[in-house]
């Protein structure tokens, strides 16, 4: 799907803070950001990604911090009427 369909089914830029347990110094945190367009309040894509995080990787995950931003509002979209002439 391309990135305008999925404004347009709901879609919402998601930016997820992944704080991790290093695997050599477990008491070590390290940081690491995801971002992705995703669904709210579900996040299929994250969980999707976290799930991978868990099976594959080695660092045990400590905390997630999510923040989300619409890119498309009805109250953003305008229609003008009008002609415009680009040289």
């Amino acid at each position: 799907m391309s990135a305008i369909g999925q404004l347009l089914k709901g879609y919402r830029l998601t930016t997820a803070e992944i704080l991790y347990h290093r695997p050599d110094y477990p008491a070590l945190l390290q940081t690491y950001l995801w971002q992705e367009y995703d669904l709210v309040p579900k996040f299929p894509e994250l969980n999707r990604f976290l799930h991978f995080w868990e099976a594959k990787l080695d660092g045990r995950l400590h905390s997630v911090r999510i923040a989300v931003r619409g890119v498309i509002a009805a109250s953003e979209l305008k229609y003008y009427r009008g002609e415009f002439t680009l040289q």
